[in-house]
């Protein structure tokens, strides 16, 4: 019994050293996003968009830190040190993810614009759809042992680097462009982006994952990830095409008529998504 009541103190002492570090994660959010009141947005303007981000932000916080939680225990005391000062440090690198999508990955307009006065969904779920990869990157990166906060640099680093590439990847398969399209408040195109960029947010979470042997070891595991990932898009792309979505093209579902089909969207972006977690299982 004694050690029951242990094993739920601790876990107390833990969940509320988790909520700090989440409650510094929203405070730097609100500081960083100063050109919008956040509460202004979501309760006044009813901003769906702003609400697609946050959600994004905050998932990535929460994988982050389940990453850190994930880790052999220290003793609680440790745990909590580790908790704090690597939490901070993944709710940093999480702010930068949303600087590089905005700058790179969603670079032909400005983010800000389009989820505050244009109240743009589908910029809204790419931006929830980079914070979501960018937490479950880190939760594998700070996951295992054998690493500190150098090694967790360097597997977040390539692991944007997967994300702008399968940026690039993407509309390269596409028969129109995504950032166009997503301009032009196509919900679905930024739906099934957003699928796009967790999946391989996902994917470079299995290849930094575990414990760190050797910088060639890991690395080489994360490219061979990453690159079949990467292989998989189009594959994935023409499977939806033909056997999810029978009879119906795809790319018209998209963008081809009046009013673009979300449902399509989340399939596609749902299939993105589910092989990205067999790549996992069966590599």
């Amino acid at each position: 019994m004694s050690v029951f009541i242990d094993q739920i103190v601790t876990a107390l002492i833990y969940l509320i050293a988790v909520f700090a570090v989440f409650i510094f994660g929203k405070w730097l959010y609100d500081r960083l996003q100063s050109k919008f009141d956040l509460k202004h947005e979501l309760v006044e303007n009813d901003n769906f968009a702003v609400a697609l981000a946050v959600i994004g932000y905050y998932l990535g916080i929460i994988f982050a830190l389940g990453g850190i939680l994930s880790g052999p225990s220290a003793g609680w005391l440790e745990d909590i040190i580790d908790i704090v000062f690597y939490g901070i440090i993944a709710i940093v690198l999480l702010n930068i993810s949303g600087w590089i999508n905005d700058k790179i990955i969603l670079s032909k307009f400005d983010n800000t614009k389009e989820i505050i006065t244009d109240k743009n969904a589908g910029t809204g779920a790419v931006v929830c759809g980079t914070y979501i990869a960018t937490g479950l990157i880190i939760a594998g990166a700070l996951s295992g042992q054998g690493g500190d906060l150098i090694t967790g640099a360097v597997f977040w680093i390539v692991g944007q680097i997967a994300l702008v590439i399968a940026s690039l990847v993407y509309n390269a398969i596409t028969p129109f462009d995504i950032h166009q399209e997503i301009e032009k408040d196509n919900v679905a195109v930024g739906v099934a982006f957003a699928g796009v960029i967790i999946a391989i947010g996902n994917v470079a979470r299995i290849g930094v994952s575990g414990d760190f042997i050797s910088w060639e070891s890991n690395l080489s595991f994360f490219a061979v990830e990453v690159a079949f990932g990467l292989l998989m898009l189009p594959v994935v792309r023409l499977v939806t095409d033909k056997l999810l979505l029978p009879g119906q093209k795809l790319t018209d579902e998209l963008v081809n008529q009046e009013n673009p089909n979300i449902g399509a969207a989340a399939i596609e972006a749902f299939s993105y998504i589910a092989a990205s977690m067999l790549i996992g299982w069966v590599i």
